[in-house]
């Protein structure tokens, strides 16, 4: 999970016994597969090394189907729908992984029992062909984040505007191609970058860097579970069926739920009580104000059920301390502004906005969710660059190997020649020292040749300098840089993530947008402007494939599939997810075009089915970044930095002296990337209130019925998350069709709306 994919399932593996045979997950962040819930899980002992076949399988000699394309294709066609929704709504995405890995394996052994020995669709079906089914799903399920943040947020501005195109001419449907030239860019440039990281992160430095991803880790173990001969098979059938009713059950809440929303998904029990009472009691409504209700949402009691306690009570510890705490008392000492919704005369007076984002630079006090963003933003990128910075030989180990890999090609080449020289030769040596490496199954004619990847990089490259330049007036320089400033953060969310389960690319996002607003200061407002989103959205576009295919090829390395296969069915992924984002996007701007219109009044804004919370961030930063002084009170910028200084603090604590014995008290320590998502996203508390719950139902389950937990969690999990963004989906079909809850539905309940 994660806003513009940020949170996460789990956070980190804490311990293997090789005694008992196990690998223990805490709610908190450890993977927990035990040995009597598998008899063929008996040899994992060693996370670094590929999985062993499991006893009784058949070898899978191509498993590189049609089939398992197909069906991951579709799969991951149903996720990025969903995350177009989910992202739009909440800021949130999802990943594909175990969604296709479990439904995928569903899907082909029905086909298998009912089409026996049939070509293509009744072979033998294993571990392998199930990874492929998640590659593709991988790939079609990806680059939600342009979507969900920085495009609404250029449309906003006004930045979409073409040479002869009015202001007014402006939307998604007629800038479909600009959209899609900017998606190729991000889908293709992060799926070339993806092939050398595989090696450079699964068997270069794994070990040494204690490299576990645990969500792929996971969903490794769930598909061999599944293939295993007696209790595993008969659990993937379990599996199955909690996926299925928990993917139609969200599909159902969220659909007919919205026919009555104020009843059966959004309790507003503030405004309850305030038209109970008559409309006399202004205090609920300041309440309600700030965000406080309770929302059934069955995406995000999924996700609770996945993340760690810590990672979601955190979350909701950053929500109280915002819009509970600091908020109310700047506004109370004058210090943020409040936006009128409703006249004097209206019973709803009292039910005011503390979100606009709009009247920067003005010499007017700030909302409290600008005055909140700065601290979150500050949050996210000191945590996640100290984090960077404390284990920086990431980085410089990523330089060796890229020289060494150098030197290997070129000392081959002088070979065919006869020339010779010692210390080419030397380093060549040293990048295949198995010594240094993690075992890697796959022979070289299973890995991705070198010259794919590198003209692939290379035509990219060239295309985004071209596409940028001619398409948006932007210098091919610094396109040059956004793609550069990618590397950067793909290496910083993989190894975020590999570690912690934390893939930071809203801190990767929000410091694209500082780079490119210092480069940009002092320029034409718009066309700053212009450039700071694209360029944006083309740094964190391609870092989050570069990092989604990554932990991809993770689960394809534990599970012994060649990695030229995953990347031919990633490549189809990525290609049909190229056009399909887009056209989601499309269908839920032209449902809901208060997302993108600029125009809109406040009231209008606070009443938009999506919130877009990402898209305001982006927006606010844009603008900010582009005002001859950057508009954040005194008060905020104290606070800022005094917040920065105690997390960069933390991280080094945690680095530094809460290792060895000592390393069990980082449980207890709060979790500031989940924090600084709730000051950046705004105060809307009923996602936080519902990951809370789900989180703490997760632990009362596994400490009550842990087989239970383990057989069942992240089935109904993934189900919940994809039923309600494909549900989502579902409900624009329906707005367009102008038979939506919002057009026959009750509006009872909805504060402002009865």
């Amino acid at each position: 999970m994660a806003a513009e994919k940020d949170t996460a399932t789990t956070s980190g593996i804490e311990a293997i016994d090789t005694t008992s045979q196990t690998l223990e997950k805490r709610n908190d962040s450890i993977i927990n597969i035990k040995e009597s819930e598998s008899e063929d899980n008996d040899n994992i002992t060693d996370l670094f090394v590929s999985f062993p076949p499991i006893k009784g399988g058949h070898h899978e000699k191509n498993p590189l189907t049609i089939r398992a394309v197909i069906v991951g294709v579709i799969l991951g066609s149903l996720v990025n729908a969903s995350n177009v929704y989910l992202g739009l709504k909440t800021g949130f995405t999802f990943s594909a992984n175990l969604f296709g890995a479990i439904f995928g394996y569903g899907i082909i052994t029905v086909l298998c029992k009912f089409l026996p020995n049939t070509p293509i669709l009744g072979m033998p079906f294993g571990p392998q062909e199930n990874s492929i089914i998640q590659a593709a799903a991988t790939g079609a399920g990806g680059i939600a984040g342009p979507f969900v943040a920085g495009f609404p947020a250029m449309y906003r501005l006004g930045l979409w505007q073409q040479p002869g195109q009015s202001q007014q001419d402006q939307s998604p449907s007629h800038d479909f191609g600009s959209i899609i030239a900017i998606t190729v860019i991000c889908a293709l440039f992060g799926l070339f970058a993806a092939i050398p990281l595989r090696k450079f992160f699964i068997i270069n430095v794994a070990r040494e860097l204690n490299l576990i991803f645990p969500t792929p880790t996971a969903a490794a173990l769930t598909i061999r579970s599944m293939h295993s001969v007696g209790s595993g098979a008969a659990d993937a059938i379990k599996k199955i069926k909690a996926l299925l009713a928990s993917f139609f059950g969200g599909i159902i809440i969220l659909v007919c739920g919205s026919y009555a929303n104020g009843i059966t998904h959004e309790w507003h029990i503030f405004t309850w009580f305030y038209a109970w009472g008559g409309y006399s009691h202004p205090l609920l409504m300041t309440i309600e104000s700030w965000g406080w209700y309770i929302l059934l949402t069955p995406a995000f009691f999924g996700s609770g059920l996945l993340v760690g306690r810590n990672a979601a009570l955190s979350w909701w510890l950053g929500t109280f301390v915002a819009w509970a705490i600091i908020g109310p008392v700047l506004v109370s000492y004058g210090e943020c502004r409040t936006n009128e919704l409703f006249d004097e005369d209206s019973k709803w007076h009292p039910y005011v906005s503390f979100a606009s984002m709009s009247g920067l630079g003005n010499g007017k006090p700030v909302s409290p969710r600008f005055w909140m963003l700065w601290p979150g933003v500050a949050v996210l990128i000191v945590y996640s660059m100290t984090e960077f910075v404390m284990h920086i030989r990431v980085v410089w180990e990523g330089v060796i190997y890229a020289w060494r890999g150098g030197c290997e090609a070129v000392h081959r080449r002088m070979e065919k020649s006869g020339k010779h020289n010692a210390y080419i030769a030397g380093q060549a040596a040293k990048a295949s020292d198995p010594s240094n490496l993690v075992e890697d199954f796959a022979t070289k004619e299973q890995q991705v040749p070198d010259w794919v990847w590198m003209t692939g990089v290379l035509v990219m490259t060239v295309m985004a300098m071209l596409i940028c330049h001619f398409k948006f007036g932007m210098n091919p320089g610094l396109a040059l840089l956004s793609l550069i400033l990618a590397l950067i953060f793909a290496f910083l969310s993989i190894h975020g993530g590999a570690v912690t389960d934390n893939t930071p690319l809203t801190a990767s996002a929000k410091a694209s947008q500082l780079v490119f607003g210092g480069i940009t200061h002092g320029w034409e407002k718009t066309h700053a402007q212009r450039i700071n989103l694209i360029a944006g959205n083309i740094a964190s576009g391609c870092a989050n494939v570069s990092t989604d295919l990554t932990s991809d090829f993770r689960v394809g390395f534990l599970l012994r599939t060649p990695p030229n296969k995953q990347f031919y069915a990633q490549c189809v992924g990525t290609i049909v997810a190229i056009f399909l984002a887009p056209g989601m996007f499309v269908l839920f701007m032209a449902a809901y075009p208060c997302v993108w219109q600029a125009d809109l009044s406040e009231l209008e804004q606070a009443q938009c089915a999506f919130h877009a919370p990402s898209a305001g961030a982006w927006q606010a930063v844009a603008e900010a970044m582009t005002l001859p002084s950057i508009p954040i009170p005194h008060s905020c910028v104290v606070f800022t930095i005094v917040i920065a200084v105690l997390v960069g603090l933390q991280v080094v604590v945690k680095n530094l002296f809460l290792v060895g014995p000592r390393e069990k008290y980082r449980a207890f320590l709060p979790n500031w990337m989940s924090i600084g998502v709730a000051w950046v996203l705004g105060p809307d508390t009923g996602y936080a209130n519902m990951v809370a719950f789900g989180a703490i139902t997760a632990w009362w389950w596994r400490k009550y019925f842990p087989r239970s937990f383990e057989v069942y969690c992240y089935a109904v999990a993934a189900g919940l998350i994809a039923g309600e963004g494909l549900g989502g989906v579902i409900n624009a079909a329906l707005t367009l069709g102008g038979v939506d809850g919002t057009t026959i539905g009750t509006k009872i309940g909805i504060p402002g709306e009865f």
